[in-house]
């Protein structure tokens, strides 16, 4: 009989811990993914979830509030019988870090629990909270021994940001070093979840017809693209002390940029992988202060209308200041010193309130010499671009240049793409589900490791220093609906380049 090549094993029993479990994030995507593990029997044998959170509620009221998010934002219907087995093994504990005896009570229930359910003693904590409680949480974790491997894994998983700054990021990173390994520790990017994002690695090193020309000589620039269509909403308080650049720049933005630019890992393991994309990490150039402010744009939305809704101005959204300088928009001009990509210019950009809703990354090769076409009406040849497109379909596309049919030489671009959904069929997903199922199996290489958080944070701190200089000059506006900023296009112009056109 053979092994089916899709077939994965199962985790090993453990316990599931959500901080956080009464909030958006629990009710949106983690609770769905795990009805998602759960439908594909990819869920331990053995299994139970215990919600943690400071408002005290009953068991049953946890369950009931818990189905009702399933049943809202599950992306495939919902099995009863399915649905009412993960519930089942659901618990409640209130607790706090600002209240050390709860976390005692908590170690208690997971005890008794534990014995009753047969989990082994492994233990998976999801930090579903607010940045502020990632440390408090992990010191309580860490004083009452909750952390501690004694023959049982024990693993933590944070959500991004990991930090504001680099000083906040190193302050982290060395606050959870102190009570735990770093191997214990999940760093989640939900972007690394999205089965064209993992394909970027095999693309590039599993076909010979691109790892050759994965370089300077036949690069021209990349471009990474990651828009939004819908404004800040009701969260302007902590978009505002946040914006664009820290929220998607050192974690969404850079993970893509990582996985294209990366060297070509020794082996196909955690180590390997990830220390690979810290160095490229650690190789971005480090501009003046000048030159932070001509390589980059920040702006601000107005008001302006998208599909059927209206979009107020930034600045009046509630718990937005007046007078806020934090930018809904960002695009940089980045360079990577090492001999692969010197030369060759990253353009990143990611905004909110903009006019298409896409995630893209698009490398543009070298123009080929116009030359052998003396003598014809060819005058100009169409861009060759390789597009690799997360969101929201799901594509690979290659652009190039073909002739027009007809007696003279006419040439004009073609593309040939690739839809995932069209040849492989799929369940709709949150995308969380394989970064959980990493998480239970101890497959850490999604996860971003502590060097490789420093590493972006010092590429994009410059910029961080100079706006904060730069104060109000050079924040640029841009009607909500459009394609951001108008001074975007000078970004690339300036070089001689442009941003390719969304189709």
């Amino acid at each position: 009989m053979t092994k089916d090549p899709q077939a994965k094993r199962k985790p090993e029993n453990c316990a599931f811990i959500i901080f956080g479990v009464t909030g958006d994030l629990t009710h949106r995507l983690v609770m769905p993914s795990l009805y998602n593990l759960a439908a594909e029997h990819m869920l331990p044998e053995k299994f139970c979830v215990v919600g943690v959170a400071r408002n005290g509620q009953s068991d049953d009221e946890l369950r009931d509030s818990l189905l009702k998010g399933l049943k809202q934002f599950a992306t495939r219907p919902v099995d009863d019988d399915i649905a009412r087995k993960l519930l089942e093994c659901v618990t409640f504990v209130e607790a706090d870090a600002k209240d050390p005896p709860s976390f005692d009570r908590l170690r208690e229930h997971l005890d008794s629990l534990e014995c009753a359910q047969d989990t082994g003693g492994n233990r998976l904590f999801y930090l579903a909270t607010p940045p502020a409680a990632f440390a408090p949480t992990a010191r309580e974790l860490g004083r009452t021994g909750m952390m501690k491997e004694n023959g049982a894994w024990r693993r933590l998983v944070i959500e991004k940001p990991f930090g504001t700054d680099l000083a906040s990021a190193k302050a982290l990173n060395a606050e959870l070093l102190k009570i735990m390994e770093e191997h214990q520790i999940y760093r989640i990017d939900h972007y690394l979840g999205k089965e064209t994002v993992q394909n970027i690695l095999v693309l590039r090193f599993a076909n010979g017809m691109f790892e050759p020309i994965w370089n300077r000589n036949h690069i021209d620039h990349i471009q990474i693209t990651v828009e939004e269509k819908l404004g800040v909403g009701h969260r302007g308080g902590f978009y505002d002390a946040t914006g664009a650049l820290r929220d998607m720049v050192p974690n969404h933005l850079f993970q893509l940029m990582s996985l294209v630019a990366m060297e070509p890992p020794a082996r196909f393991d955690a180590h390997s992988v990830r220390s690979e994309k810290a160095e490229v990490l650690s190789a971005i150039q480090q501009p003046t202060e000048e030159e932070a402010l001509r390589r980059s744009v920040r702006g601000q939305y107005l008001a302006g209308r998208i599909g059927d809704d209206d979009i107020i101005d930034y600045r009046k959204t509630e718990e937005v200041k007046p007078g806020s300088t934090t930018e809904t928009y960002v695009a940089l001009k980045l360079l990577i010193d090492n001999w692969r990509w010197a030369g060759v210019p990253f353009y990143l950009r990611t905004g909110k309130a903009l006019g298409h809703k896409r995630t893209e990354v698009a490398i543009k090769f070298k123009q080929a010499p116009l030359s052998m076409f003396n003598g014809t009406t060819v005058d100009r040849l169409s861009q060759n671009f390789l597009t690799i497109g997360i969101a929201p379909t799901e594509t690979i596309e290659l652009q190039f240049n073909a002739k027009i049919p007809g007696p003279s030489i006419t040439i004009d671009g073609v593309e040939m793409k690739f839809k995932y959904g069209d040849y492989f069929r799929a369940d709709p997903s949150t995308g969380y589900e394989t970064l959980i199922y990493d998480c239970m199996i101890g497959d850490n290489i999604l996860f971003q490791r502590a060097d490789g958080v420093e590493a972006g944070w010092e590429a994009v701190q410059p910029f961080l220093d100079a706006w904060k200089s730069a104060g109000t000059n050079g924040i640029e506006t841009y009607e909500a609906g459009s394609d951001g900023p108008a001074c975007a296009d000078e970004l690339l112009r300036r070089d001689g380049r442009s941003w390719r056109k969304f189709s």
